[in-house]
């Protein structure tokens, strides 16, 4: 049976942020994942996650400028610097507090009049680069295809072109993070991919949300709890993020999670 992750950036809203790991416990999710930890301090979050029996299983490095706009610096080139301080001095040393195995590393956008050549020697440099650092920690690092709807001119857009670069870096701790909302808006048959992908080995998370309009995954064009028995037929062990907008309250639209909810770990 499928393990699911609640993310609480976007479920549990109706709550202040740390009071959000004890709802998603009392709902039953055994484990969490969100964007970004850093406004918080390690030992808060740890003692959360303690208190609730939860465990901590992804979130973001260090995006560059978020509320500004920005979405990942991994492939601009000039911000090399940057980017590497963000990932030694905040998302390992908060990989190991929280006992997180794995870290997403967000591309970026796209800048008017750069060569994308350039964008993409960067991209694979700093991933080589991070990968070296989480192996001598014992974290996986991420990469994942968004697509241009949700985060226009995102760097990233294609699993085909994410498992080609983790291929190129050769890191065996470099990763593709599989979001089966993105990939159904920018290249749909999920489940061939899965099929394609998953005994490669290379996929190291997924995540879901509803087609199109990003709620529950009861919800849209994509038939999950087919798509959640193929994952049990291929092996897929590790959890799966439930990175969507609930429609109204959270708990209220948790009806798809109850087939799911005794067998969480």
């Amino acid at each position: 049976m499928p393990r699911f992750a609640a993310n609480l950036t976007m479920m549990y809203t109706e709550h202040g942020f740390l009071d959000r790991f004890a709802a998603a416990a009392a709902d039953g999710f055994r484990a969490v994942e969100y964007l970004f930890p850093y406004a918080f301090g390690k030992a808060e979050l740890t003692q959360r996650l303690a208190d609730n029996g939860l465990r901590q299983v992804l979130f973001n490095a260090p995006p560059g400028d978020f509320e500004a706009g920005e979405r990942g610096i991994a492939c601009l080139p000039g911000r090399e610097d940057e980017f590497r301080r963000g990932f030694l001095e905040l998302a390992l040393p908060y990989a190991e507090a929280l006992a997180c195995p794995r870290i997403h590393l967000m591309a970026g956008l796209v800048p008017a009049g750069v060569d994308r050549a350039a964008l993409r020697a960067t991209y694979l440099e700093n991933l080589a680069w991070a990968a070296r650092q989480a192996a001598s920690a014992g974290r996986e690092v991420l990469i994942e295809p968004i697509n241009t709807r949700d985060i226009p001119g995102f760097f990233l857009n294609r699993q085909d072109e994410a498992h080609a670069i983790v291929a190129e870096v050769g890191a065996p701790n470099l990763k593709v993070q599989m979001d089966l909302y993105h990939c159904q808006i920018v290249e749909g048959d999920l489940a061939m991919k899965l099929r394609r992908y998953l005994p490669g080995g290379n996929v190291g998370h997924i995540q879901i949300a509803g087609v199109p309009e990003r709620h529950e995954p009861d919800l849209g064009e994509i038939n999950h709890p087919y798509l959640f028995a193929l994952l049990d037929e291929l092996g897929y062990q590790g959890h799966i993020g439930c990175e969507y907008r609930p429609r109204a309250g959270t708990s209220e639209g948790l009806a798809w999670f109850a087939p799911y909810k005794d067998s969480q770990s």
